[in-house]
Formats: C-alpha cells, structure tokens, sequence
C-alpha cells in the first residue's frame, strides 16, 4: 500500500485558533479554541501538542493548508507567517484555502443556500454563498459586504439560508428583524472556523484538482486581506 497523504492546516483568520491534521479522509486530530487569547501565543504550542499526542514526524506531511483570509488582518499574518515558517523549514507546498469556503464547508451535505459571516466592523461581513448538497459548489464567491445589502439579496433569491460564523452573534437581531426568506443558524458544532474543513478542502486541491483552493511554494504565498487594515 503506497503512503497515505497527510495535510497540516492552521487557521488563524478569525477569532477561533484551529490546529488539525487530515490523513486523506481521516481526521487524525484537531485543536481549537475559541476564546481570548492572541493566536501569536496559541498556535504553535497547539500544534506542539497535536504532535505530541499523534506522534506526528512534520517531515512526514505533504502539505500545509492555511486559512487565507478574509480575516482579521492580525489573525492572518500570523497564520501566514507560521504557515510559511514551517513550509520553508520542511520545503513543503502550502495551499491557500479561501476562509469563507473552509467555513462553508462546515456544512458539507446541507441543502439550501450556506452563508458564512464574518464580522468584518461598521456594519461589513466577509461572506460568500454556496450550495453543499453534492460537495462544494460556490454561488457567490467570498467578498466584503454591507450586512443590510446581504439580507436584501438573500432575501430576493428566497431559498432557505444557514447561517454561520463569528459575525451571527453581532448580526443576529438585524437578521431576525430583517430576513424574509426563510433562514436557520448552524449549531455550536459547526458554527465557526475549523482547521479540519481548511485541511479536507486542502487535500481535495492535492487530490482532485479542487480549484477553489491553491497549491504553491511556501515563499510565493500571499494572504487575501480583502481589505485595507485599519491598523
């Protein structure tokens, strides 16, 4: 039997850390955390302590996948730096994985329209919109938006949507007060950033030509910001 594909990923882009390690279609282990701490302080002990525990070898993985924005623009220099830190030292490919697909992806076989928000501040959300019941299929590709112009959208193609990410709690009302169309909100387990969906759409970039995501030297990567920093 040949070797068995195996994906780091890191995503840093939000205020979720996720650390996970995907063996072709097994998750072998996942790290995440979603509370106060700066990801500058928690990712590399998070991977530290995934290896530790899977006994993982890094020259053994094939690839590092990243979240590669949108995102908080602190969140996804870190990311990228950690990311092409350990590229560059195992000369390994990284592959940027968009953050709102990796989002989405959360809701892999869910039928009606998947609409991740992320806060993005001053009434703006990344988002995009997408279809899952056979895999991931992109209906609006990720973008900033205006939170008030998004529900008017949806609201015209009157498909029932779910909603998810860290941009439900600060919208929630306006959603409740302002959506027609019918909608739902994902629950705890899907709701947010994971490292696990960002290293399964990584490997299907390795594996099945998935197009949403690319492959590329450590030196050449480049996180999408979407937007100036307001730093």
């Amino acid at each position: 039997m040949g070797k068995r594909m195996k994906i780091l990923a890191l995503d840093s882009s939000g205020l979720v850390a996720s650390v996970a390690v995907v063996e072709e279609d097994q998750l072998l282990a996942e790290y995440t955390v979603n509370y106060k701490k700066t990801h500058s302080q928690t990712l590399l002990p998070m991977l530290d302590e995934i290896a530790k525990m899977i006994e993982l070898d890094l020259e053994t993985i094939d690839a590092i996948a990243v979240a590669a924005g949108p995102g908080s623009f602190t969140g996804l220099r870190i990311g990228s730096a950690t990311a092409k830190g350990l590229g560059l030292a195992l000369k390994k490919p990284l592959i940027h994985v968009p953050t709102v697909d990796a989002i989405a992806y959360n809701m892999w076989g869910a039928s009606g329209l998947i609409c991740p928000i992320m806060d993005a501040k001053r009434c703006q959300v990344y988002t995009g919109l997408y279809h899952m019941e056979n895999g991931i299929e992109t209906v609006m590709e990720q973008c900033p938006m205006d939170m008030g112009e998004l529900i008017e959208q949806l609201n015209k193609q009157s498909e029932r949507v779910i909603f998810l990410g860290d941009g439900v709690p600060v919208y929630k009302a306006m959603i409740e007060e302002k959506m027609t169309a019918p909608y739902v909100f994902a629950p705890a387990q899907m709701n947010r950033q994971r490292a696990s969906c960002v290293a399964a759409l990584g490997m299907k970039a390795l594996t099945e030509g998935y197009t949403g995501a690319k492959v590329q030297p450590a030196d050449e990567f480049v996180p999408d910001y979407l937007r100036k920093s307001q730093a």
